[in-house]
């Protein structure tokens, strides 16, 4: 007979208690303990009864361990591997999370029907007829590319062992359920019970493993926070549903940085790479307008050019209204603070609304003297160059701070054909013979007179 027991999890970390509580302890969350009942039972894991052959692991010298690189697969999908650090690490766990309707499936369909390597696809969610007729919108269909729809782990394991594959895709982990637990499929023990079998299996296999999972209402990923913990990378796919383009970013990569970002455009064909992001960001128009400035941020190694739109107006009821559309609402007080301060501009009875094009956010710094300019230029409404671009911290007395990487962001502008750039005087620039004009700066004063001077 197994061993029938039953243990209180709280369904937003995955703590457990022997009995019922109003409050976490660990996360200081509310009502989110539940009862679950829990069977475990003496069966077999993926490949258990080799694994009593197996010698036990013997502790090395950290001088005599291996350390060549190593080998990563090719998704031929140069955002991917530039989020994943080069590529798929063989024995790694992936874990992408995105809202609904985001991209997740078709990205990672799309990847598998392009691998050269033996994919197994794991539906838990689409029957395989309705994966074909996706694959036949997104590309020609590829013979190495298996399909199973299928939930239970025991049953995907016997398909794993008669396939061999390369690459497993599961779609989702929320809807896998494993036999050792008599709990429904999504719960907190039957994620993990499954993320465990997984994670085993594609360290004894040495194959990658990309799940797919679900987000809470807030944004992170649903299931309890140990799964982010047990997972080698974790992958967020974001956008917005009225704009085209996705962005995925690493919010954990333990082969690579966390601060690439790949972009894609969503059509009807699938997801397309977007090679140069700063065509996206920038919106083409022929007339001058007020209000907008291009500022050149850093995301990860790569450049970006970005618009910042502006409006100033004078408040219609007694509090002026501060709006921000992928801008940190309080760093643009912050910036209007000084600007009212500093450089003596009257903006403290009037409406600032701010946004920048293409549904991003950003929270480079150095983008705060194009919010400058952008504001200014609203306010007098006179535009700004096409040719001028911005790269400067703000200052709360007023300077203009020197920025990172300053020498890839004036070679981007000058590359994309910015006649102009303004940057702090403080930042050290070995540059020569460059067709861009490189505008030093100190103060806002000084930005505000090469601009409406």
């Amino acid at each position: 007979m197994a061993k029938v027991k039953t243990a209180f999890y709280c369904q937003n970390c995955g703590t457990q208690y022997s009995k019922w509580q109003g409050q976490c302890t660990a996360c200081r969350e509310w009502n989110t303990i539940v009862e679950e009942l829990i069977v475990k039972e003496d069966k077999p894991g993926w490949k258990a009864s080799s694994g009593d052959t197996k010698k036990a692991p013997k502790p090395l010298r950290i001088t005599e361990i291996d350390s060549a690189s190593e080998h990563r697969l090719d998704t031929l999908d140069g955002e991917l591997n530039r989020v994943l650090g080069g590529g798929l690490v063989p024995g790694s766990l992936t874990l992408l999370g995105g809202e609904p309707g985001i991209g997740k499936s078709t990205l990672l369909l799309q990847i598998s029907l392009k691998l050269p390597y033996r994919t197994l696809y794991v539906s838990g969610e689409e029957s395989q007829k309705q994966i074909k007729m996706r694959a036949e919108r997104i590309t020609a269909t590829a013979d190495n590319c298996f399909i199973l729809t299928e939930t239970k782990t025991q049953n995907i394991f016997k398909q794993i062992e008669a396939i061999d594959p390369e690459v497993v895709i599961i779609d989702s982990i929320q809807t896998l359920h494993s036999d050792y637990i008599e709990s429904s499929a999504g719960s907190i023990s039957q994620i993990r019970e499954t993320t465990a079998e997984l994670i085993k299996f594609a360290k004894e296999s040495n194959v990658p493993v990309l799940l797919i999972g679900h987000i809470t209402k807030d944004g992170s990923i649903a299931g309890p926070k140990i799964l982010e913990h047990m997972v080698d990378t974790v992958l967020q796919f974001e956008g917005d549903r009225n704009h085209v383009y996705r962005i995925l970013r690493a919010l954990k990569n333990r082969f690579g940085s966390t601060a690439e970002l790949g972009i894609y455009e969503m059509l009807g064909s699938g997801l397309r790479e977007v090679a140069n992001p700063s065509e996206i960001l920038i919106s083409h128009k022929e007339e001058d307008m007020s209000g907008t400035a291009i500022a050149t941020t850093m995301e990860g190694m790569r450049p970006l050019m970005v618009e910042i739109q502006a409006l100033v107006s004078t408040a219609v009821y007694g509090t002026p209204q501060r709006s921000t559309t992928g801008y940190n609402a309080k760093r643009l007080n912050m910036v209007l603070a000084v600007l009212e301060k500093r450089a003596g501009f009257r903006l403290g009875a009037k409406d600032v609304f701010l946004n920048i094009t293409g549904g991003i956010n950003v929270d480079d710094p150095a983008i705060d003297l194009a919010v400058v300019a952008a504001i200014l230029s609203s306010n007098e409404d006179i535009p700004v160059d096409k040719g001028y671009c911005f790269a400067g911290e703000i200052g709360l007395s007023g300077e203009v701070r020197p920025v990172n990487r300053v020498e890839q962001r004036i070679l981007e502008a000058e590359k994309l054909g910015f006649s102009a750039i303004f940057v702090s005087k403080y930042n050290k620039i070995s540059l020569k013979n460059t067709l861009i004009d490189i505008k030093l700066v100190a103060r806002i004063e000084d930005v505000a007179g090469h601009l409406f001077g």
